[in-house]
């Protein structure tokens, strides 16, 4: 296989961006060229053990049963909110150590890099089941108040205890895994139309053409499975008394 690349030009006016070229014998569709990490295990599980732990694991349970009451098994619609909260936590912990990072002169290890990518997942996981679910006027009120709130309930209890704000997300990650797993067994009884993947999930995961919404909850759940462990890691090295620049971030998960 032979790559050619043609030069890309910058400049303050104008913006050039030469396409690069691949002489193959064969074309390469991008769906034959990358396949999601299906095989994450998902049955893991941090057993709490001390007690910001518990405190971490029972607020995300308690989380759970409003979820349940409201939503119940309209599982495109408690995705929907799922991702709206999942989506903060990498954000703010990449924007905190962000500025730390600039304060102190000092790198991050990857990790600036590993929570934002995390945020920016979330946040597609997000604008693909908003085209699946299609969400009434009160539930986008809904997640604007449950956004604001856990935004700046989490912000503080990052400052406070980043070990702990990484527990409570692995926990909450683990309830995805078991939302989407449940919506998996929704789609399979047929109660839940396995409709085409929508198009930016197909762009998105690299999909085939024919994907439908199945392949599109599978790919999701590993993605939280990966986000489950990320961040167990990360309150792992905090109660080492460690930072977590002083262990490698996993990165280029997507």
């Amino acid at each position: 296989m032979l790559w050619n690349s043609v030069h890309v030009f910058f400049s303050f006016w104008d913006l050039k961006i030469d396409p690069v070229l691949m002489v193959c014998s064969m074309k390469l569709k991008p769906w034959e060229t990358y396949s999601a990490d299906l095989s994450i295990d998902l049955k893991k599980h941090h057993v709490p053990a001390t007690f910001l732990d518990k405190m971490a694991y029972w607020m995300v349970k308690a989380l759970r049963f409003p979820t349940d009451l409201f939503f119940q098994r309209r599982y495109g619609c408690r995705a929907m909110m799922l991702e709206t909260v999942a989506a903060v936590p990498g954000m703010v912990g990449g924007m905190l150590l962000h500025c730390k990072s600039l304060r102190r002169f000092e790198h991050s290890g990857g990790w600036i890099k590993t929570l934002l990518d995390e945020a920016e997942n979330e946040r597609m996981h997000l604008m693909t089941f908003m085209e699946v679910a299609k969400p009434r006027w009160y539930e986008r009120a809904l997640v604007i108040t449950v956004q604001g709130v856990f935004l700046n309930a989490y912000f503080l209890g990052y400052i406070i205890s980043p070990k702990f704000a990484h527990r409570m997300v692995g926990y909450l990650e683990e309830e995805a895994i078991h939302s989407y797993t449940e919506f998996l067994k929704e789609l399979d009884k047929g109660n839940i139309e396995n409709v085409p993947a929508p198009a930016i999930a197909v762009d998105y995961w690299r999909l085939p053409p024919d994907a439908t919404l199945r392949d599109v909850v599978l790919v999701v759940r590993a993605d939280e499975a990966h986000h489950r462990d990320v961040n167990h890691f990360a309150s792992d090295i905090h109660y080492q008394g460690r930072e977590l620049k002083e262990a490698p971030a996993p990165i280029g998960y997507h």
